[in-house]
């Protein structure tokens, strides 16, 4: 294990999952937080900003093309879609890795992602040098990865709840629905109506219906995973709470007699953070709260085929910075473990 105290950078630091990274880096015995970046709060205290940091870093944020990123061993972008494409080849080129948490380098087709996200991608050329950050299915590549693109919150859910069975082909791949639901963080630190308190509380609705920027990401992944194309019905929800997913995966068996518990503990079992219940056990998002943990539980219908699998994580932090600072470990050789063993923020 390497023993260097690493210089790290964080791009975009003044959104949820920018905060969320410095409350766990702040913690992390073989960090030094060298740069933090903000257009809009340069020259601010981090402190004055976040209130809840005061104490533990004394730095102030920089703007985004800050010289003293080149400096860093890594650097995070935490920045909006379509923006750290313009950025990270010029740190690349300066020998920094990179753990992006945006969707730029997520997806492997310039086309598609273009498609999705309306703009035309600035570094295609990278795409396919970019590691998907799902640890639990590319751990190897993204210890020798220099830009590792972090998967997304309902992607890391739902791919780790169907990820067994996929590998196993068990399931139909072609009537796979995902029910999930988020909490109002994962929506970003951004003023928008929809996002209000009196809009977002007491109430519960469906978006992106029609097709969420989620779904090429996930049908990519579970294509990949199961080695051929995937069928998947994917719907969103928002519900009235900060932090959390819960998705609700639905599949078809296509054998019998099969031990699903069995198959998913034996699957995980080397996994720190993906926690597999008894069958017929009922996870929730409190139980992960503020934690890099996957917790899934599988149900079987009765008198039927079809297979019911619960998958819950915080949407920040296994499902963002949590999940990049495991990265970020594996990247450079460190316990994959360090600065996230952290117990649920209860109640």
């Amino acid at each position: 294990m390497s023993s260097k105290i690493l210089k790290v950078g964080i791009v975009g630091a003044t959104g949820y999952t920018g905060v969320e990274l410095l409350r766990l880096l702040i913690g992390h015995e073989q960090v030094d937080i060298q740069v933090v970046t903000s257009n809009s709060e340069k020259d601010q205290y981090v402190a004055n900003v976040f209130p809840s940091l005061s104490g533990y870093l004394d730095l102030k944020f920089s703007d985004h093309d800050s010289p003293e990123l080149k400096e860093c061993d890594v650097v995070f972008f935490a920045t909006p879609h379509a923006t750290s494409m313009h950025k990270i080849p010029e740190l690349l080129n300066a020998n920094v890795k990179i753990i992006d948490l945006s969707a730029d380098f997520r997806l492997q087709n310039a086309e598609e992602w273009e498609h999705w996200y309306g703009v035309k991608h600035a570094a295609p050329e990278l795409l396919k040098k970019a590691v998907y950050g799902l640890p639990e299915i590319n751990r190897q590549q993204i210890a020798n990865a220099d830009l590792v693109a972090n998967p997304g919150c309902y992607p890391t859910a739902i791919t780790l709840g169907f990820l067994p069975l996929l590998e196993n082909g068990v399931i139909d791949l072609n009537t796979l629905v995902a029910d999930a639901k988020s909490g109002v963080s994962g929506a970003g630190r951004k003023a928008a109506m929809e996002n209000l308190f009196s809009e977002a509380s007491e109430t519960f609705k469906a978006y992106g219906v029609a097709g969420h920027r989620h779904l090429p990401e996930i049908c990519q992944t579970l294509s990949i995973c199961s080695g051929q194309a995937v069928d998947l019905t994917f719907v969103p929800h928002l519900v009235p709470m900060v932090r959390g997913i819960f998705a609700t995966l639905y599949a078809h068996l296509n054998q019998a007699n099969v031990d699903i518990t069995k198959m998913y503990t034996t699957r995980y079992i080397d996994e720190p953070y993906v926690d597999v219940l008894p069958e017929g056990s009922q996870p929730d998002t409190r139980s992960v709260r503020g934690t890099n943990m996957c917790r899934i539980a599988i149900h079987k219908a009765r008198d039927s085929d079809k297979l019911i699998v619960l998958s819950v994580i915080d949407n920040l932090v296994k499902g963002a910075a949590g999940q990049a600072i495991q990265n970020m470990n594996i990247m450079f050789g460190l316990a994959e473990v360090m600065g996230l063993n952290l117990p649920a923020i209860y109640p």
